[in-house]
């Protein structure tokens, strides 16, 4: 799913586009010859130059229109993607070709926009009536005496060209920022592709409504509370609610909130004819009848966006477990392992080696089918636990600096937790607390009952200038707080810290 800004965007400026020719057709085919020689032809008769309505109101009216939208489309289709192109590199050179590109569209494009504009003004001629009517083709400033000068304009038309394509970078930076990968990127596009054709609905009436005209005031202070009061409870208050009551304490407050907000804005833009009446009643419509209407619409929709929310869950979930075992079953453990049983049967009977391979067998078996459940019982995560560290007491055992401790024998748990969860605290504890060359230690304390599952790997701290794993953590503390964040929601706490000689990570389940 991407965002549609860029769609939505650019259909309701399209829309605006052909309103307002059609606007302009409709005025001439409604305006009376009478009445033309009295607000257009008079004047320029009077200054000496003849006046014909298509060519000295029409067409300057259409074409202004016009070259707005020609300097939309430019920005969008030309501009933007010439700055898209532009990486930092390009930035440290001051000037490289892409930025050269970029520049000189933006150039070009605004002298286009500027010659557009006294071209339009030589025809209708606006400083005749002090830009009544012509409003928008004084944006290039004061001109009685167009194409005089062909430059005349372009540092206004430059401005304004820059100012756009400001906003829209920023549109693409949202845009960007919202399609950006984690577990809440389908959700946000969700809310980014529902909202906005609405806001530009609104927006698109607050256009065609004269903001100096009584209905715009009226408008504004009846549909702005409801608007936003509805992408609130759809998006972020419904979904939170789930299936628990309205009564329920956390909602009722958000919704009383979010409605007493409502009115106050209802209020304050009809301030002049405010009472304690009209805020009661309005506060009351949009609790009970614009609520009640959101949750009927909200219902037709719920199970898409639950659906979308569950599916995040269950991506960031995949691509967490397919990031551990990538990073689990890796060569350098693989190597380590394969050293060790090659040591032991060149120094020991087939006993050990026998040993070896039938651990190293079970922890391949776990990680190929109990991995791939949700939720597995407790003694088969111990059972993994024990055989990768006895693996690994076997690369270690002829170091006697090297002393590893665990109490996971002595442990009865009856719970069941996430396959693979606790492993990469004891991975990262062997893969940087340990060193053949100095004394070094690892301690593991586990604990469990029917409240809580408590799990403590402390390791020695080595800095080794020849260690080649150094900085690098395997799965990463990263991940597994990630695990953590989508599979124990507010069930958890991991605590990791470290002093002069010891590494410490402390994970609580509840």
């Amino acid at each position: 799913m991407k965002v549609r800004w860029r769609e939505h965007e650019m259909i309701v400026v399209t829309i605006l586009f052909v309103a307002q020719i059609i606007i302009a057709l409709l005025k001439m085919y409604n305006h009376p010859t009478e009445q033309s020689e009295i607000d257009f032809a008079t004047r320029f008769r009077e200054n000496g130059i003849s006046f014909i309505y298509w060519r000295n109101v029409l067409l300057p009216q259409i074409g202004s229109i016009l070259i707005m939208y020609t300097g939309y489309l430019s920005i969008n289709l030309i501009i933007l993607p010439f700055l898209k192109k532009i990486s930092f590199e390009d930035f440290e050179k001051l000037l490289s070709l892409k930025m050269a590109k970029a520049i000189l569209a933006i150039a070009i494009v605004s002298y286009l926009l500027a010659l557009g504009v006294n071209i339009c003004s030589y025809y209708a001629r606006p400083h005749l009536f002090n830009y009544g009517g012509y409003t928008f083709l004084s944006f290039c400033g004061y001109n009685d005496k167009p194409l005089t000068n062909l430059f005349f304009g372009f540092d206004r038309a430059l401005g304004i060209m820059t100012l756009f394509t400001l906003f829209g970078g920023l549109r693409e930076l949202a845009i960007w920022l919202i399609e950006k990968s984690d577990a809440k990127r389908e959700y946000r596009t969700l809310i980014a592709n529902n909202t906005t054709p609405l806001i530009f609905i609104y927006f698109l009436i607050l256009v065609l409504i004269n903001p100096i005209h009584e209905d715009f005031k009226i408008y504004f202070a009846y549909v702005t509370p409801v608007f936003l009061l509805y992408i609130y409870l759809t998006f972020w208050l419904f979904p939170l609610k789930g299936d628990n009551s309205f009564n329920q304490r956390s909602v009722l407050l958000r919704l009383l909130l979010a409605t007493f907000i409502g009115t106050l804005l209802f209020i304050f833009t009809l301030w002049d004819n405010y009472n304690s009446f009209q805020f009661l009643l309005f506060w009351a419509f949009l609790l009970f009848i614009i609520t009640p209407l959101s949750w009927l619409l909200y219902q037709q929709r719920k199970d898409k966006i639950i659906q979308l929310r569950g599916m995040e869950t269950a991506l960031a979930k995949s691509n967490a477990d397919l990031q551990f075992l990538r990073s689990q079953i890796n060569p350098h453990f693989l190597f380590n392992a394969l050293n060790t049983l090659y040591g032991t049967a060149l120094k020991e009977n087939a006993e050990y080696t026998a040993e070896g391979i039938q651990k190293l067998g079970d922890m391949m078996r776990f990680m190929l089918h109990e991995n791939n459940m949700d939720f597995i019982p407790m003694n088969k995560e111990m059972e993994y636990l024990k055989n990768y560290i006895s693996l690994q007491k076997l690369r270690t055992q002829s170091s006697p600096d090297i002393v590893i401790a665990d109490n996971i024998e002595q442990v009865i748990c009856n719970r069941n937790i996430a396959p693979m969860l606790l492993i990469p605290f004891v991975e990262n504890a062997f893969k940087h607390g340990i060193s053949l060359k100095e004394k070094s230690w690892i301690n593991i304390k586990l604990e469990c009952d029917e409240t809580l599952i408590s799990f403590e790997v402390k390791n020695s701290i080595h800095n080794s200038l020849g260690d080649t794993e150094k900085g690098k953590s395997g799965i990463g503390l990263k991940n597994v707080a990630e695990r953590l964040r989508l599979l124990y929601a507010n069930k958890h706490e991991l605590n990791v810290s470290k002093n002069k000689n010891e590494f410490i990570v402390k994970l609580i389940i509840k």
